[in-house]
C-alpha cells in the first residue's frame, strides 16, 4: 500500500467499512447513516475523502473499489466488497488482459485479444478503452505510462467476484 493509503482518518476508514456493509448503496442511504444534511453533502465526502475506492454502477449506486475492500479487509469467504458489476464487454476485457504479475498491454493489444477471444470483429480500440478506464476507476485495473498508456490487472482475477 501507497502512504497516501496510510493516510486515511479513522473516520474515512470507518465511513468506507460503511459503504461496504451497505453496498450496492445511495447517497441517501448514506446522509442517514453519517448523520448528513444532504445527499450533496455524502457526494462531497466521497470525492474529498474517498475518492480512489468508490466508484458509482451503470445504476449509478455507490460500490467499493477492489483497492477501498482491500484497506479495510475482509471477513467470510467470499468477500461480497470485492464484488463489481461489469458489462459484457467490460467481462470480456477483464478475461484476456494481462494479470497483475504480467507486463502492461495496450489499447490494441487487449482489443486483438478481445476480438479474436471472442469473435467480436467489430469492436474498436475506443470502446475497449472506455471499459479499461472503467475498470481502472472501479480498482481492478491500473495503468502503467509508458510509451503509450497500457493497462494490467490491479487484482488477481480470482479475487474478483463479477456480480450479475
Amino acid at each position: 500500500m501507497s502512504d497516501a493509503d496510510d493516510d486515511l482518518s479513522a473516520e474515512a476508514r470507518e465511513r468506507l467499512e460503511d459503504l461496504i456493509e451497505l453496498q450496492p448503496t445511495k447517497n441517501k442511504v448514506l446522509q442517514d447513516r453519517w448523520g448528513m444534511e444532504s445527499g450533496s453533502d455524502v457526494h462531497q465526502y466521497l470525492e474529498s475523502e474517498l475518492r480512489d475506492y468508490y466508484y458509482r454502477d451503470e445504476n449509478s449506486l455507490i460500490r467499493a473499489t477492489a483497492k477501498g475492500a482491500a484497506l479495510v479487509g475482509g471477513e467470510g469467504e467470499v468477500p461480497e466488497e470485492m464484488a463489481v458489476h461489469l458489462s459484457d464487454l467490460e467481462r470480456d476485457v477483464f478475461e484476456v488482459v494481462a494479470g497483475p504479475d504480467e507486463e502492461s498491454e495496450s489499447v490494441v493489444s487487449v482489443l486483438h485479444k478481445v476480438r479474436d477471444r471472442f469473435d467480436r470483429p467489430d469492436l474498436e480500440a475506443g470502446e475497449v478503452r472506455r471499459a479499461l478506464q472503467t475498470m481502472k476507476r472501479k480498482g481492478i485495473v491500473e495503468v502503467e505510462y509508458r510509451t503509450v498508456p497500457t493497462f494490467k490487472l490491479a487484482v488477481p482475477r480470482d479475487e474478483v467476484v463479477i456480480e450479475d
